[in-house]
């Protein structure tokens, strides 16, 4: 443990509450993962600015990654209207996952549920903490607010617990937890995939990070 890192029980488990370690996962890490990730590094800091929004740490890895390639150019597009098509997505370089990553993270979101399945078969441990990206959305909007904490970083752990625990009593239509792969696919199999994950990550980090009235 880091110096100055503090420990507290948090559910069921104790957790580290200066960082929170959130990894998006799909397949070639190029199109849904990176968008995943970038989106969510974005609201991250639009809520809590640069300083704090530091302290999750959030990146994107892929199964089968085309390694060290950029963002698909028709991914990449579609960030336009965030202004994050620019510099911010062209320093992204794709990674292939491995497990070690998936034992360091607090948080593993697959485009798919498949992709949990993959990161399972990875590091085994990491079957507890992970979803996919629109399972997680609807668990988190399910956890009754009143229970999590109100520093970020730690709601952000506590939130996997509850979300862990509220799995199989939550109704899902298996329609809703997948992001189709647009690789190889017109402009608009493109935009409708970022907007589904737009989408599922603006509801998660409602929850972990709510707006204050």
């Amino acid at each position: 443990m880091a110096a100055g890192d503090t420990i507290v029980d948090v559910g069921r488990h104790r957790q580290r509450t200066e960082t929170f370690r959130l990894m998006y996962v799909c397949t070639g890490n190029i199109c849904r993962s990176p968008v995943a990730e970038i989106m969510t590094r974005h609201l991250l800091i639009g809520k809590l600015g640069g300083r704090l929004a530091s302290q999750f740490d959030v990146s994107s890895a892929g199964v089968s990654a085309v390694v060290d390639s950029q963002i698909h150019p028709d991914t990449r597009e579609e960030l336009a209207p965030w202004g994050l098509d620019g510099v911010i997505a062209g320093r992204f370089r794709a990674r292939q996952l491995r497990s070690a990553m998936v034992r360091e993270a607090d948080l593993v979101l697959g485009a798919n549920p498949r992709h949990r399945s993959a990161v399972a078969e990875r590091a085994p441990e990491g079957l507890r903490t992970a979803f996919s990206i629109r399972e997680f959305a609807l668990l988190a909007e399910a956890v009754d607010p009143d229970v999590l904490p109100v520093d970020p970083v730690t709601r952000a752990h506590e939130l996997v617990e509850q979300a862990r625990l509220m799995r199989g009593l939550v109704p899902m239509d298996p329609e809703e937890l997948t992001i189709p792969d647009p690789m190889g696919r017109p402009q608009k199999t493109h935009h409708e995939a970022v907007m589904l994950i737009v989408d599922a990550v603006a509801r998660i980090v409602d929850v972990m990070v709510p707006t204050r009235r």
